[in-house]
């Protein structure tokens, strides 16, 4: 029998403004190594930190030489104050001078099939996708994950902190929630079942329950693009909740979710932002837009012809767009009011316009990152809609038991966490934003 120390702390932070001309130890993987006449600089990647350490070659015992980027090592040196104008290092205001240094593992190939110690990896996204494992631990990637992972915590801690309850909902489900063909069939112990298209149905029956919830989790989507902007799995950042106000409570709630994670973004992730240059944006004000609204605009002001159309293609999102921030200095537009036939059967639409649905999307700088709205909440309204629609009602019926015995008023939406990271990274390819991305025609890494 061993009894362990029950630890307080697990984090792995230094203060090192309180160690100078201290020593300290630390162990990481060696992210670079520029080996000198007199020693080495040595690049340590670590939890927190990419450090700086200085390696003099008649200060430790370890054949210099034989430091492989990527190994596991385990230094101990003295914290120094320093001036440092690569923005890839974090912290640039010390530097560790070593005075031992000890290899614990090593890459088993030599060279390493890409150079991750490059400002630029400069390779195709399929390679960089093929060699994921390594690839992301260049410093830039590693940053765009940074920040992803900063959007998907702030997200759930805002609306923690403002009443809503965290929900985790199945994703083999027995029905698709958007209808359509765009989803995956999967083998059930011999009964026909569903990878989630969306938590919807799931989150609307715990608006009965809780209220007001969220969820964030991957979501599965059966569409053959191979495009920029698609991807077959990726993670939905999703709210559902009573309404007090109408549909454009939604509105006003993603817009203090967005400007909280912002704000988040500037506070914990400065290193990131600096190394990939990034503009951190805040919505100073809602700017709403009725989908017919835009189709004039449009047409008006760029001579473009879409009018017919029950949706927004690309160009038209990136048209509005450019008009919005021209207009209004915004990087965001809600186009609200899109046509009743385009949206799901359990979309609410205008009372005093049948035609027109109480939703909306969300464009940022030119790209759909949003999709929400008020939702049908009375059983008989239900009912009468999917008999119009054709669709089979006994199937439903166990989504539909929570309208049965009684719903209030509600809405919801769904974020994207990947286009949303891409969008704010500057990336070129929504596909970049997912750690291991799964399209048409990939499935592993």
């Amino acid at each position: 029998m061993k009894e362990l120390e029950l630890l307080q702390n697990v984090d792995t932070a230094i203060n090192f403004t309180d160690n100078i001309d201290k020593e300290i130890e630390l162990t990481g993987q060696v992210s670079n190594i520029r080996i000198l006449g007199w020693g080495a600089f040595i690049i340590l990647r670590t939890p927190r930190y990419t450090i700086q350490t200085v390696a003099d070659k008649n200060s430790v015992s370890l054949d210099l030489s034989t430091i492989a980027v990527e190994s596991t090592v385990k230094v101990r040196g003295v914290v120094k104050n320093s001036n440092i104008k690569d923005i890839s290092i974090y912290p640039r205001d010390i530097e560790i001078s070593l005075n031992y240094i000890e290899t614990i593992s090593a890459p088993s190939i030599s060279p390493l099939p890409i150079d991750t110690t490059k400002k630029e990896l400069n390779i195709s996204l399929e390679t960089q996708f093929d060699l994921r494992p390594l690839s992301l631990r260049h410093p830039k990637l590693r940053s765009i994950f940074k920040i992803s992972a900063a959007i998907f915590n702030e997200f759930g801690n805002f609306l923690t902190n403002n009443g809503f309850t965290r929900i985790c909902s199945p994703k083999i489900v027995f029905s698709g929630a958007e209808g359509g063909a765009n989803i995956f069939n999967i083998d059930y112990f011999n009964k026909k079942a569903f990878l989630a298209q969306s938590p919807q149905f799931y989150k609307q029956m715990m608006v009965g329950v809780f209220g007001r919830v969220f969820e964030t989790g991957p979501v599965f989507r059966a569409e053959k693009h191979d495009t920029s902007r698609h991807l077959n799995e990726y993670i939905s950042l999703d709210i559902e909740t009573a309404l007090s106000g109408g549909f454009e409570e939604l509105v006003q709630i993603e817009s203090a979710v967005l400007n909280s994670i912002f704000s988040k973004m500037k506070e914990t992730c400065k290193y990131e932002i600096d190394l990939l240059n990034i503009e951190v944006p805040e919505i100073t004000k809602i700017i709403t837009y009725k989908f017919n609204e835009i189709k004039e605009i449009i047409f008006q002001e760029y001579k473009k012809d879409f009018r017919g159309e029950n949706d927004l293609c690309p160009e038209e999102e990136r048209l509005i767009s450019k008009f919005v921030k021209e207009k209004h200095n915004s990087d965001f537009v809600f186009v609200t009011h899109y046509p009743t036939e385009k949206r799901p059967f359990y979309a609410a639409h205008d009372p005093s316009a049948p035609k027109e649905s109480l939703s909306f999307d969300l464009l940022f700088r030119g790209l759909e990152i949003t999709t929400g709205g008020q939702r049908l909440h009375r059983y008989e309204d239900y009912i009468a809609k999917m008999s119009k629609l054709g669709m089979n009602v006994e199937s439903f019926e166990s989504y539909l038991q929570c309208f049965k015995y009684g719903m209030p008023p509600h809405g919801g939406l769904g974020l994207g966490l990947e286009r949303l990271t891409s969008l704010l990274c500057n990336l070129s390819n929504v596909k970049e934003a997912s750690l291991f991305p799964r399209d048409v025609n990939r499935l592993e890494p």
